[in-house]
């Protein structure tokens, strides 16, 4: 059975996402030293191959961390680091002058995975709140080859499995340029439905729960 959401009800879980995205985008800047943008533009529901095309054409040419959310939720959220990216954290962060290039050495690893720490810890800690869930961000880890093994939690075998994917838009900002750091945000179906229900049975605008 496909999975259907309300316009409505796809803004509510778009504002909930946006506000602890602001939370994670106001720490990231204090690392960067830049202004930092974020924002959740796009909510898709497909089927799991055409999520995992679409990770596989980022990691060809970024730098990959991974960070599972786990508890009441089972996701996982996936940030891109582009050579350029990789260039401007290790200045600005590391004191380090490199070359564009996402062949990372163990100190510009660390660094990757602590933004990414930093960035889903604000996220789960806004949508435990929210959502009165109780989630946990796990340690973020930099995955080697193909992520299809990576992403193997949020997949099932059974037919019309659909994973709610969350295209974030995040941007490093300055007087001169931005520059678009991807992040996609996944669910599995069951997370999807627990979080529906939530949004069905509360009244976000009154603060209280409906029978």
């Amino acid at each position: 059975m496909d999975l259907y959401m309300t316009e409505l009800e796809r803004d509510i879980i778009r504002e909930i996402l946006n506000i602890g995205l602001a939370r994670a985008a106001d720490s990231f800047a204090t690392i960067a030293q830049e202004k930092v943008l974020l924002e959740v533009p796009n909510l898709d529901i497909m089927p799991g191959h055409n999520m995992l095309d679409k990770v596989n054409e980022y990691s060809g040419t970024h730098a990959v961390i991974q960070s599972d959310i786990r508890g009441d939720f089972n996701g996982t959220t996936l940030m891109f680091f582009s050579g350029q990216h990789v260039q401007r954290l290790s200045r600005v962060c590391l004191r380090m002058s490199v070359d564009e290039s996402t062949q990372i050495d163990e100190m510009q690893e660390s660094l990757l995975l602590e933004i990414s720490n930093i960035i889903t810890g604000a996220l789960v800690t806004q949508l435990a709140n929210i959502l009165k869930a109780k989630i946990y961000g796990a340690p973020p880890t930099a995955p080697r080859g193909n992520l299809t093994a990576s992403l193997e939690s949020l997949m099932t075998h059974k037919a019309l499995v659909q994973p709610l994917v969350f295209s974030v838009i995040t941007q490093f900002s300055d007087k001169e340029n931005s520059v678009e750091l991807p992040l996609m945000l996944f669910f599995d179906r069951i997370t999807f439905e627990k979080i529906l229900e939530i949004i069905r049975t509360y009244d976000f605008l009154g603060g209280q729960q409906t029978a």
